[in-house]
């Protein structure tokens, strides 16, 4: 498998802690050194506004060389999400505790998904699926 991908959602949260853009970019700049992943560049958050008024909110990511965390808040709704895609295994319910404590929900939903359930881990086995692929598609010209 390539890695997990942590989407949880969160609800009941406090407005004030949702419109946060400061605790949003604080929150993504802290994740993953608590998860033991290497970040390779700052988060980068912002405040949307759209056309449905209220849809507010903050979102932000943060790249990491695992893949990526982001966050989107809904203000006035109570509602948050995360995901953590990472090309290999983290200690899941500390991301969720961490979150947690951060954003104050009354309930969360988790879902974790595992991804590239195919994917190559060695070069090898890359090469030979590509034979294969090859050799599938010379046999149907």
């Amino acid at each position: 498998m390539f890695g997990p991908h942590l989407i949880l959602e969160a609800y009941g949260c406090p407005k004030e802690l949702l419109g946060d853009l400061g605790l949003v970019s604080e929150a993504l700049d802290a994740y993953p050194a608590k998860l033991d992943m290497t970040k390779i560049m700052p988060p980068y958050v912002f405040r949307y506004t759209g056309t449905v008024p209220d849809d507010w909110g903050v979102s932000g990511v943060v790249l990491i060389a695992e893949s990526h965390i982001s966050i989107h808040t809904f203000p006035d709704k109570g509602f948050v999400t995360l995901d953590i895609f990472s090309c290999r295994e983290f200690d899941v319910d500390q991301a969720i505790e961490y979150f947690k404590g951060v954003f104050k929900p009354e309930s969360v939903e988790k879902q974790v998904l595992q991804r590239g359930r195919e994917f190559p881990r060695s070069l090898a086995r890359a090469g030979s699926i590509v034979e294969s692929e090859r050799e599938r598609m010379a046999a149907t010209v």
